[in-house]
């Protein structure tokens, strides 16, 4: 099968990433600008604090849905096209990548928490859950999103990997994928970093 194919997979899951639904959303609801207040990161954590739950909600959805679409698709009808494993990781790391540098946005996108979620989810829902339910017990006992996001990062390529032992067959690619949107994910919270250990970081629920 021609090599364009996963080229044009890669582009158009690129594309579905960049499609910034926190500001979409928030527009669309009549709120404020998300990359105007609180820690000015178009995604859905941000968006709670304009005192929205519903719009929070939505953007929370669409992100994921954007990262586990391009997924599902190749998946479901890629081998039709010679499109395997290693094309599921490139369109997974291609959403997600659109979601960091949005091309409709002057690539100022968010973080990538719910959109790599989404990817996980596309690869293997147990995959998916294990890495969100990490993350909501982070977020639980700490009240501080940016630490469960990066809790939730860390282990997603161990659940993949140990998961290769008891539920499906772990791909070379798709783990690389996983590690390097988890490296993204720390390298885009590195601010977040700095106020965990300062003391400053604002907790869930807060308003800014």
């Amino acid at each position: 099968m021609s090599s364009v194919y996963p080229a044009l997979a890669a582009l158009a899951a690129y594309l579905i990433g960049s499609l910034s639904f926190a500001v979409i959303v928030s527009r669309a609801m009549g709120l404020k600008d998300p990359r105007s207040f609180g820690s000015k990161n178009p995604g859905a954590t941000n968006v709670l604090r304009s005192g929205s739950k519903a719009a929070a909600v939505i953007t929370l959805l669409l992100d994921a849905a954007k990262g586990w679409l391009p997924v599902v698709l190749v998946q479901g009808f890629g081998q039709a096209y010679g499109l395997g494993d290693g094309t599921v990781a490139l369109v997974g790391l291609a959403a997600f990548m659109g979601h960091l540098y949005p091309v409709f946005f002057k690539f100022e996108g968010g973080k990538g928490v719910a959109t790599a979620l989404g990817v996980l989810l596309g690869i293997n829902p147990w995959l998916g859950l294990a890495t969100a339910l990490t993350w909501l017990i982070i977020a639980y006992f700490f009240r501080y999103s940016s630490l469960a996001s990066l809790a939730a990062a860390g282990f997603a390529p161990v659940y993949y990997l140990f998961g290769d032992r008891v539920a499906w067959y772990a791909d070379k690619s798709i783990t690389l994928a996983i590690f390097v949107m988890g490296m993204f994910l720390a390298w885009r919270h590195r601010e977040n970093i700095n106020r965990l250990f300062a003391g400053t970081e604002s907790k869930l629920g807060t308003k800014k």
